[in-house]
């Protein structure tokens, strides 16, 4: 009988052992996944708050640059989206023409040589990743159009006025800025797809007809970058 119990008892000293050995190896585990999801949350957060300065920064530099102009172009900057919005249709184009009007080239001829210095700077120029010529509608066709064919007809409208803008502020450019310019400039003709106002009113459509300037930074293609990973 002590026989058999010393046996049953070296048994069961093993199975703990083993039960030992494998929770050791579980918490080691843990830990580790532990240690890499916060690496991960902290290089997300690290990228997220460069994100945040750069913004921040471009930001100031845009407006320490336009603030005397903004008023008399009709023209704001939206800080959190990095926009420049010129919002005065008037004097943009007219009424179903792509077209820059004069007076519209006047400012942006002015505007997009300044623009491009703040951005191809030493502290910015690697961090653009594009930039991004906007065109927006308002709602309405012309008359008898069904909301379908008023949609597509604002669709090649905003298109055609984009191009048209994004030809003419390269060509006022110097040689030195020229290439790195053309290289992250797109033209996007967005209809009426993303008004900043209710269609409801005529000054609110007025709002919705407006030209935008965008910038994207690599920070968002590396945020875009960590969620896609994240995910696998």
């Amino acid at each position: 009988m002590g026989f058999s119990d010393e046996n049953t008892n070296q048994f069961d000293l093993s199975t703990g052992d083993l039960m030992a050995s494998l929770l050791m190896v579980f918490v080691l585990c843990l830990i580790g996944t532990m240690l890499q999801l916060q690496e991960e949350f902290d290089d997300k957060s690290k990228v997220a708050e460069r994100y945040k300065e750069l913004q921040s920064q471009i930001y100031i530099d845009l407006n320490e640059e336009f603030k005397d102009d903004l008023k008399e172009w009709g023209a704001e900057i939206d800080k959190e989206q990095l926009i420049f919005r010129f919002t005065e249709p008037d004097i943009l184009f007219r009424v179903g023409r792509s077209e820059v009007k004069q007076e519209f080239k006047d400012i942006l001829q002015s505007f997009f040589p300044r623009y491009i210095k703040v951005l191809s700077s030493k502290n910015y120029k690697d961090h653009i990743e594009e930039i991004r010529v906007e065109g927006h509608t308002s709602l309405e066709g012309q008359n008898n159009m069904t909301d379908e064919q008023a949609y597509f007809y604002n669709m090649k409208l905003s298109q055609d006025r984009t191009r048209s803008v994004l030809s003419f502020v390269l060509e006022q450019l110097d040689e030195n800025v020229y290439q790195w310019t053309k290289l992250r400039t797109t033209a996007n003709g967005l209809s009426s797809v993303k008004p900043i106002a209710e269609n409801d009113t005529e000054e609110n459509r007025k709002l919705n007809r407006r030209v935008e300037f965008r910038i994207k930074t690599d920070a968002e293609q590396q945020i875009r970058e960590m969620l896609l990973y994240g995910e696998h």
